[in-house]
């Protein structure tokens, strides 16, 4: 791992609490990165931050490590119930927010607070008598704890801190109306600390947080490039059917240990899965129809390296920090230029280094002039070499039909020696596709 991308401030310098520092030190922290410094600096005053960051900057660590301090260093008021929780994390996506929870149970696993994690999907007779019971910090989703919160499973009177986490993709899912409706219900900006963390601070997250916080202090933490500079960047440019040959020779060449593939759509994403497994490549797809118990399995066996391989729709590109990602795959060339620097942003986390690589086929390729404008600098073309494609075995009952579709139209162009394909025509899917 690289230390390029931290300060020289370390932990063991903040005025934290012994429980918190143990932590800390067994997590294996040391020192703080660029916006955890900023951030740390202004919340542990007692100051509201405003903080705009890239994907893997550490920013979750930054909240969790201020909202444990404020709640180990002032104990909960004389009179307060047990159901009520004292800060509050408001997350996007449920994924987002079991990540959080995850961390958060590790940094304050010597508090002895109550920290629980609320969202859709399952577990609703579960989550209700766990939060009914005792939760200090309440992690989770707009839709679930207002549905809680109506049914008067807790309330808001003793929230000492909140967080909004990923404040655009709130607006971009249509979540705002239910946070100004939570956040009315808590006690003035005033008397409380309030953090919001956002990609980017638009004039609409920047009205939200001057509406709903105490005079934020604004810090930007961003670099030079918009993608991570130990990302290498390369782009295929393929016919549709020689995508799945071509990932299947990268694959047998790169040897990759943990590999996210992403696909545009859950339909590509069950044909490619069904070619993996048919060549002997273990892999699963991970889509916003996949029940969420299994999705908590399929990503602890990909955090654990037990899966090696996992396609994925947007659904896992904003928010998770998967360890040791070796490689993102653009199995399709996303259609917003953002969602690609999302997507790469999983791999090369925390000053690691990472491959991103992309294939510019015959229905996506058109997308390929936009993100290299967003990201400001051309991508490196490779040619796709006879030696390079491998001859794929095809799942069984697989129909041609169904394996056009999935491959976005089964076009016939060659598109070789780095030259874009000519018939690139723009998919109908709406432009973002998270997890509710």
């Amino acid at each position: 791992m690289s230390g390029k991308h931290l300060t020289n401030i370390s932990f063991s310098q903040l005025n934290l609490p012994a429980q918190l520092k143990q932590a800390i030190d067994e997590i294996g922290f040391s020192y703080c990165t660029p916006i955890q410094a900023q951030a740390l600096e202004l919340a542990l005053a007692g100051r509201d931050v405003c903080g705009q960051s890239q994907t893997g900057t550490g920013k979750t660590a930054a909240f969790l490590i201020a909202l444990l301090n404020r709640l180990i260093v002032h104990p909960a008021p004389a009179g307060r119930r047990p159901n009520q929780p004292r800060a509050i994390v408001i997350a996007p996506t449920r994924e987002l927010a079991l990540q959080i929870h995850k961390d958060a149970v590790a940094l304050g696993k010597y508090s002895a607070l109550h920290i629980e994690v609320v969202y859709g999907g399952t577990g609703y007779r579960e989550q209700r008598e766990t939060v009914a019971q005792a939760v200090d910090i309440l992690i989770g989703t707009p839709g679930r704890i207002i549905d809680y919160l109506k049914q008067h499973v807790f309330d808001f009177k003793a929230i000492e801190v909140v967080v909004l986490d990923e404040a655009d993709r709130m607006f971009d899912l249509g979540f705002i109306k239910d946070i100004r409706f939570l956040l009315r219900r808590m006690p003035p900006p005033a008397k409380r600390l309030n953090m919001l963390f956002s990609a980017t601070l638009s004039h609409r997250v920047m009205e939200l947080a001057y509406e709903h916080m105490n005079h934020p202090q604004q810090i930007r933490v961003e670099r030079e490039t918009i993608t991570a500079e130990n990302i290498k960047q390369v782009v295929y440019y393929t016919s549709n059917d020689e995508k799945i040959p071509l990932l299947l020779g990268l694959l047998k060449r790169l040897e990759p240990k943990r590999i996210l593939v992403f696909v545009n759509t859950k339909e590509a994403g069950n044909l490619l899965s069904d070619y993996l497994c048919a060549n002997g490549v273990d892999a699963a797809i991970l889509s916003g129809d996949v029940p969420q118990k299994k999705r908590i399995s399929l990503l602890d066996r990909f955090s654990a390296g037990d899966l090696p391989l996992l396609v994925a729709t947007d659904v896992a590109a904003r928010g998770l920090h998967i360890p040791d990602v070796s490689h993102v795959i653009n199995y399709d060339l996303p259609q917003d230029p953002e969602d690609y620097v999302h997507r790469i942003g999983r791999t090369a986390r925390a000053g690691a280094t990472g491959d991103a690589i992309s294939f510019a086929c015959e229905t996506y390729a058109f997308s390929l002039p936009e993100i290299e404008a967003y990201i400001g600098h051309k991508i490196a073309a490779a040619a796709v070499d006879r030696d390079l494609l491998v001859e794929p075995n095809r799942p069984a009952g697989m129909t041609a039909g169904r394996e056009r579709r999935g491959n976005g139209g089964g076009g016939r162009g060659r598109g070789r020696g780095g030259r874009p394909p000519q018939r690139a025509r723009r998919s109908t899917r709406p432009r973002h596709s998270g997890a509710l």
